[in-house]
């Protein structure tokens, strides 16, 4: 089935027109020839969607999942940050409290290797289902907001350590309160080695910055929010500034976390 999506007010930087975009409901919708060459989206918490995007898809309600067994904890690609928060903390599992307000879903959370202050959604996982089978962690190249992993993501396993720390929780939301607030894609950059794409940003006298309706944040310079009515021309403008800028002044290429289509 296909769904028409108005990315305008889907995703988080509320960027987009009106696309449709085909619903997997199945494993086996995942290995069909027509989806083959689509760009799965998640919950297109760090993507910008360009007028005239490549062939698009998502996953359906039966990719939203959590399963505990024994050790093993099964999600569902679909499932939500805040689902998989929750149920850690009602079971007492441990190593998910960073994940306590951080928009998106299991897939786009492994896709990313999201983390939060040396931790990352990769530290205890097990194995990535993918449309060819089961990928054990070890043959899957993870890095500082990366994964390697090209193709759609389905499920994880992770294996579970007993005692949800609670203080841990508090400690990472209070390092996301600081956050800026509005239609944004997290931080927009990855932080170069031993740097702070902020820092770099700032320094590069681009805090506060706008293009149109999209800027860089006055609280945090890796931040674009858009204040309304950003155009993907608008922050396209703004990221490729950033690079511009920042490579003239500092000599370093700033690399996104957002994803372009």
């Amino acid at each position: 089935m296909t769904q028409l999506i108005d990315f305008s007010k889907f995703s988080s930087v509320r960027v987009g027109g009106v696309h449709e975009v085909a619903v997997l409901e199945s494993v086996e919708d995942a290995l069909k020839p027509e989806f083959a060459s689509r760009v799965m989206i998640g919950g297109a918490n760090n993507l910008l969607v360009s007028p005239n995007p490549p062939p698009m898809m998502m996953l359906g309600g039966a990719f939203d999942y959590i399963n505990l067994s024994g050790d093993v904890l099964s999600i569902g690609a679909a499932t939500k940050s805040g689902k998989i928060y929750n149920f850690a903390k009602k079971h007492n599992i441990g190593g998910f409290e960073f994940l306590q307000n951080i928009p998106g879903t299991l897939g786009g959370l492994v896709k990313m290797n999201a983390g939060l202050c040396g931790v990352s959604i990769s530290d205890d996982l097990l194995a990535v289902r993918l449309g060819r089978g089961w990928v054990e962690r070890e043959r899957i190249s993870f890095g500082y907001r990366r994964s390697g992993i090209e193709e759609p993501i389905l499920g994880a396993e992770f294996k579970i350590s007993r005692g949800f720390d609670a203080e841990l929780a508090a400690d990472f939301a209070a390092k996301r309160a600081n956050q800026p607030k509005g239609a944004s894609f997290g931080s927009c950059f990855k932080n170069p080695p031993n740097d702070a794409a902020g820092r770099l940003i700032e320094a590069a006298g681009l805090k506060g910055h706008a293009i149109g309706g999209a800027k860089f944040s006055e609280q945090h310079a890796n931040f674009i929010i858009n204040f309304g009515g950003a155009s993907f021309e608008d922050v396209i403008a703004l990221i490729n500034l950033a690079q511009s800028r920042v490579f003239e002044e500092f000599g370093i290429e700033l690399e996104t976390e957002v994803v372009v289509l």
